[in-house]
This record gives C-alpha cells, structure tokens and sequence, in this order.
C-alpha cells in the first residue's frame, strides 16, 4: 500500500491488514546464504559504521594496563611542571646573592613531592573510580582461519604470500 496517494483514514480492517503485513515482513527468516566455491576475489569495501555486519569479539592486546600508562603520563606531566616550577624559582632568586642552586633545589623539593603525591591519590582515585564494561555481543559470528600460503622462488629472490581468509 503507497502511503503517500492515501487521502482518507484507513478503516479498522485495513489498518489491520497493513500492520501485519508490516510485521510480517519485518520478522520474515531470511534464506540462508548459498555457498559457494572460494576464489581470490576479496571485497575491501569499507564496511558501514552500523547495519547488518555482525559483531566480532576483539581481544584487548595491550601490554601495559590502562591505569599504569595514565599514572606515567601524568607522573612526566608533575616532572614537567615541578622542572618549570623550579626553572621560575632559581630565575626570580638568582637575583639574591646568597641564593646557591642547592638552596633552589631545596626550595622545590617540596613542590615536586607534593605533585608526585597528588598524582598517586589521583591514581588511587581513578583506579577505585574506573568501571567495568562487559560487552555482551549478540548475533551470529564466523570465524574462518584457512590460511593460503604461496611461495615463489626464483634464483636468489623469493616471495611468500599468506592471505587469511
């Protein structure tokens, strides 16, 4: 039924029918996909943000946990600041004659073990904070491992291709 030319209200019976014909074809089992015989084509069409690709399990291959690398980061960020801290300081005393740069390291000691302390409740904080996430992943997933190995020697060059399919 083209919705666009409809004029009038539908009646009880004609709204009915439309509506499960809609459900009917919304929830119609599509036809399982033919197989067929493996060839070298490969599409590398870019897949679309959403639709109907389904979704694969991806491991998380890092080395370093997240928490660790945020409190590294952070640790070279208090360093940067405690080294500008103290660049500030031994500029605005170097003007004093009994200020010696062990005197303006003294100064700024304390400013770089506080930053560093409150990078580590910072850390703490965030550590107790952070949430977990389960992804739960829904729908079918196929995982194909052939590998085709092709090796090609010629004299003193030689080329392997691996293609995963």
């Amino acid at each position: 039924m083209d919705f666009e030319n409809i004029t009038r209200p539908l009646t009880d019976d004609e709204a009915k029918a439309e509506a499960e014909r809609i459900i009917a074809r919304a929830y119609q089992p599509e036809m399982p996909p033919v197989r067929h015989i493996p060839t070298s084509f490969r599409d590398d069409t870019p897949l679309p943000a959403y639709g109907d690709t389904p979704p694969v399990h991806q491991d998380d291959k890092r080395i370093v946990p997240a928490w660790a690398a945020g409190i590294a980061v952070a640790s070279i960020g208090v360093g940067a600041g405690s080294v500008g801290l103290g660049c500030c300081a031994w500029l605005v005393l170097k003007g004093l004659a009994s200020v010696t740069l062990n005197s303006v390291l003294m100064v700024t000691l304390p400013f770089a073990g506080f930053a560093m302390a409150v990078t580590a409740v910072g850390g703490v904080i965030s550590k107790v904070r952070s949430s977990v996430t389960t992804n739960v992943y829904e729908g079918p997933v196929t995982q194909n491992t052939q590998i085709n190995n092709t090796s090609n020697q010629r004299g003193m060059f030689s080329r392997t291709r691996n293609d995963v399919r």
